[in-house]
């Protein structure tokens, strides 16, 4: 199962830190591609370079028309809002599908046709939250925790530590 996360609303003069924070969630929780709806070179350079240095396949792309992505888009799309149906009630549907997943988030304000596309409309609680904040809560359900496991081959490898930190360098 593939997952793709679709960023809708960056706007480049608000939105850089918590558009890079997305993209950060999503390749350490396990999505595979991070999809804005406006193209961002340095979201883009930064997360290349931690992938380089720390490991780990995502990539980002941008597309200029995120309706008709959606509409093309084969497989389950979720839309991760606070209006949504609570992913308690939602998750287990959703993880009985093997489709690959599109997963939804907004910076601001939603058209509404992504509640109409959308297959499931999924609150991660009714109250207002970050976004980046629901998607790692539902990469998390979605995965069952097994994305905490994943072995990612970069530069640098963390070796866990109770205190302290210890880092490997490859070539060293």
């Amino acid at each position: 199962m593939k997952i793709t996360v679709l960023r809708l609303g960056h706007r480049f003069s608000r939105d850089k830190r918590i558009s890079t924070h997305i993209a950060l969630v999503s390749r350490a929780f396990g999505a595979q591609e991070v999809t804005f709806d406006a193209a961002d070179p340095d979201i883009e350079k930064s997360l290349d370079r931690v992938s380089k240095e720390w490991g780990g396949d995502a990539r980002i792309t941008s597309i200029t028309n995120w309706k008709k992505y959606a509409e093309d888009f084969q497989g389950d799309i979720i839309h991760l809002t606070m209006y949504g149906i609570n992913i308690n009630d939602s998750i287990k549907k959703i993880k009985a599908s093997k489709k690959d997943k599109l997963i939804i988030i907004g910076g601001q304000k939603v058209p509404s046709e992504v509640y109409k596309l959308a297959d499931y409309n999924v609150a991660i609680g009714n109250q207002p939250h970050s976004e980046v904040a629901a998607l790692a809560v539902f990469l998390d359900r979605l995965q069952e925790g097994k994305e905490l496991n994943a072995k990612f081959q970069g530069k640098k490898t963390i070796i866990p530590q109770e205190h302290g930190k210890k880092v490997i360098e490859q070539g060293r």
